[in-house]
């Protein structure tokens, strides 16, 4: 299994999830560029995400929503920080309503995504920075780790193809 630790850090804000592909780290890198296999893994597999735009750039802007088994929709939005192609990608991490403007009541994370070289592997590293321990323990509540940890388990057969 691709996914291997979650680690959540109370002194510092963050919660940093750690994977291992066997892949080059340009084929990871495509599962963040292209919005259709992005669509494929990002989300539990009871709740698939529809990316409604991917301006893939330093600046742009992307819109998704999750669908659930029961016709809920949870919408999101990303702004790309950085992107150094293909190793680093920092982007906002926020909510939105119906839509699609973002959410004034829940919280906006900053994830810096890494991917890097290890043993003919690809590991890959999403840590998520949160502006309070409040926050953090919000959003853990809401099921952000299990959420995580579950999307990243549908990586492997993606990057396989």
């Amino acid at each position: 299994m691709p996914f291997i630790s979650s680690h959540k850090d109370a002194e510092n804000l963050t919660m940093t999830v750690t994977a291992e592909f066997d892949a080059k780290v340009e084929r990871v890198w495509q599962i963040w560029e292209d919005p259709r296999q992005l669509e494929r893994w990002w989300g539990p597999p009871t709740w698939p995400a529809t990316f409604v735009s991917h301006d893939f750039v330093p600046g742009g802007k992307a819109s998704y929503y999750m669908s659930g088994p029961d016709g809920e929709k949870a919408a999101g939005w990303w702004l790309f920080t950085d992107i150094s192609a293909p190793t680093t990608l920092s982007f906002d991490d926020g909510f939105a309503d119906d839509s699609g403007n973002p959410s004034s009541t829940l919280p906006v994370t900053h994830a810096v995504v890494t991917l890097e070289d290890v043993d003919d592997r690809t590991r890959m590293t999403i840590r998520s920075r949160f502006d309070s321990l409040s926050q953090l323990e919000e959003l853990v509540a809401m099921g952000m780790e299990e959420g995580m940890a579950s999307a990243i388990r549908q990586i492997d057969a993606i990057v396989a193809e």
